[in-house]
C-alpha cells in the first residue's frame, strides 16, 4: 500500500497502533540521545507485549534512580519478547532478564547492527564483515572467505514498524534533524514497513531546504508532535 503524499499527523496514542502484539518494532536513539520518547510512552500505555526489539541500547534503569528512561520501560514492564541491541550495560533489568534465560537477546557490535539496518533498508540480503572474526562473537555464526580473508556473513534487518525521532518535518514527511537525532534514526526509516516520525514541529512544504533534508518524505507514514514528558523536551 502507498504511502500518503501529505502525511498525518496523528495523537501518539493512534501511533501506538501501529505496533500490534508480536510485532517486530525498530526504535531510535542511543541512550538519552535522540529518543521518540513520547511515542514509547504511549507504546506502553497501549499494553502491546511480546515485542521483537531492535534498538542499539535500552537505555537506563537502575533501581536506585527513580523510574526507567525511554526503552527500558518496555523492559522493566515486560513488553519485550526478544531484543537485537549492542548495548544494555546501564539498564540492570535488561542484564537481569538476559543472563536468567527471561529475555532473548542477540548483542551484536554497534557498527554492524547499523549495518544490518542499512542493508535492509537498501533491499540487500546481508553483508560480510570481519569484525568479530577468531572471537566468541564467530561461534555459530555463518562465515565466507573472500580473497583469502574469512568474513562473518550477517543478515539484513528489517522490521514491521519503526518509531524514530526527528527535529523537523514539513508536510510531505520530509525530515531534518538535529544533534544526536542524527545517530540511528535516518537509518531505520528506511527499513521497516510503517515508520512513525515524533517531530518539535510540522512546517507547510517549501519551508525546508531540499538540501537539508535527510530522510525523504516517501519512507514516512505519520507523523507525530512530541509531547511535554521530561526528557522530549531536550532530545
Amino acid at each position: 500500500m502507498a504511502k500518503p503524499f501529505i502525511k498525518p499527523v496523528v495523537a501518539a496514542r493512534e501511533a501506538a497502533k501501529f505496533v500490534a502484539d508480536g510485532s517486530s518494532l525498530m526504535i531510535g536513539g542511543f541512550n538519552f540521545g535522540g529518543a521518540p520518547y513520547t511515542l514509547i510512552d504511549a507504546l506502553c500505555e497501549s499494553g502491546a507485549r511480546d515485542i521483537d526489539l531492535i534498538c542499539v541500547d535500552t537505555s537506563y534503569y537502575d533501581t536506585k534512580v527513580k523510574g526507567p528512561v525511554g526503552v527500558a520501560r518496555l523492559v522493566t514492564e515486560g513488553r519485550l519478547r526478544s531484543l537485537i541491541a549492542s548495548h544494555i550495560g546501564l539498564n540492570k533489568k535488561t542484564q537481569e532478564l538476559y543472563t536468567s534465560g527471561k529475555l532473548k537477546v542477540e548483542l551484536i557490535p554497534m557498527g554492524t547492527f547499523v549495518e544490518r539496518i542499512r542493508a535492509g533498508g537498501a533491499g540487500l540480503g546481508g553483508v560480510l564483515t570481519p569484525t568479530g572474526v577468531d572471537t566468541v562473537y564467530e561461534v555459530g555464526r555463518e562465515t565466507l572467505e573472500l580473497d583469502g580473508k574469512r568474513y562473518i556473513i550477517e543478515r539484513a534487518l528489517t522490521a514491521e514498524a519503526a518509531f524514530i525521532r526527528a527535529y523537523k518535518a514539513d508536510a510531505a514527511g520530509n525530515l531534518i534533524y538535529y544533534g544526536t537525532n542524527r545517530n540511528f534514526n535516518p537509518t531505520m526509516a528506511t527499513a521497516a514497513k510503517k515508520v512513525i516520525a515524533e517531530v518539535d514541529e510540522v512546517v507547510p512544504i517549501g519551508e525546508i531546504d531540499p538540501n537539508s533534508v535527510v530522510t525523504p518524505g516517501i519512507f514516512i507514514d505519520a507523523l507525530v508532535i512530541k509531547g511535554k514528558n521530561e526528557y522530549a523536551s531536550r532530545t
